[in-house]
């Protein structure tokens, strides 16, 4: 008996009731058969509805029970979906009030999602975002490669000093798609006084939900010298970072120097 579909594409073996055990075929690169458990495909059709803003950050998504109904499969299938996006915190449960989506004013690290840098001795930092400079340009190839960009396009580039406990303790230089950023400015980014990806959200409609991270140890040269207000030749720690938004969708590339004479990086694995 062929399996059985309902309006969404969404398919399960015949008899079976809408449950996780539910499977889906789709096509691999090399044209073999892939299956995805029912609320993996659930799963998949929310993330889509975000990555639309079909509900915006900090919006109350539908109750398991309206998604069920939308999707005509079981509730245990949209909660073990939704299990999985709050695994991945593109939703946050809140006790009686429901599911919403997660946004970066609700980070206990606000403004620093994916910054891990410490204090050696432990203390709390405080920092100073300055802008020096935001201009539009033609993605040069290693820029677009990084963002699944063609080479030529239209990205916006920002350099920034961040300032850790009154003293220069980051030289940014971050690459943004020019086709989701029109309109980005110095000054519209030095009027926000909230963190980069709060402005990002609010203003783009763009959230970053993962990194990927490559740490390497350099030498300050002339010009990161001068910013970072360290010795030619001192050493700074390189992280080079892509943030990704919903559907991993790469939508930032990022070069940062860090000074590590009083802080270290800091990351926990599991």
């Amino acid at each position: 008996m062929p399996p059985k579909t309902n309006t969404f594409g969404l398919s399960a073996p015949a008899g079976a009731d809408g449950g996780s055990a539910g499977s889906s075929g789709a096509v691999r690169p090399d044209g073999a058969a892939q299956f995805l458990p029912l609320y993996q495909q659930i799963k998949s059709l929310l993330t889509q509805s975000l990555e639309a803003g079909e509900w915006k950050p900090g919006e109350v998504i539908p109750s398991e029970m309206e998604l069920a109904a939308r999707f005509r499969v079981s509730q245990g299938t949209v909660r073990k979906a939704i299990d999985e996006l709050a695994k991945e915190n593109l939703v946050v449960r809140r006790q009686g009030k429901g599911t919403f989506v997660a946004s970066h004013n609700d980070e206990p690290r606000k403004g620093f999602k994916f910054m891990r840098l410490m204090a050696d001795d432990g203390r709390a930092l405080t920092t100073q975002s300055d802008i020096l400079d935001c201009r539009r340009l033609r993605a040069p190839a290693d820029v677009a490669r990084q963002l699944d960009l063609k080479v030529g396009e239209s990205v916006v580039q920002l350099r920034r000093l961040l300032s850790i406990n009154d003293r220069p303790g980051v030289l940014d230089e971050i690459w943004l798609p020019g086709s989701i950023f029109r309109g980005l400015t110095a000054d519209k980014l030095t009027g926000y006084k909230g963190p980069l990806y709060g402005l990002f959200e609010k203003e783009y409609g763009t959230r970053m939900v993962r990194a990927d991270e490559r740490l390497k140890a350099v030498s300050a040269d002339a010009g990161s010298a001068q910013s970072l207000g360290v010795e030619v030749g001192a050493p700074l720690l390189l992280i080079e970072r892509i943030a990704y938004t919903y559907l991993d969708r790469p939508v930032e590339f990022r070069r940062g120097l860090y000074v590590t004479r009083e802080h270290h990086y800091h990351n926990e694995v599991s």
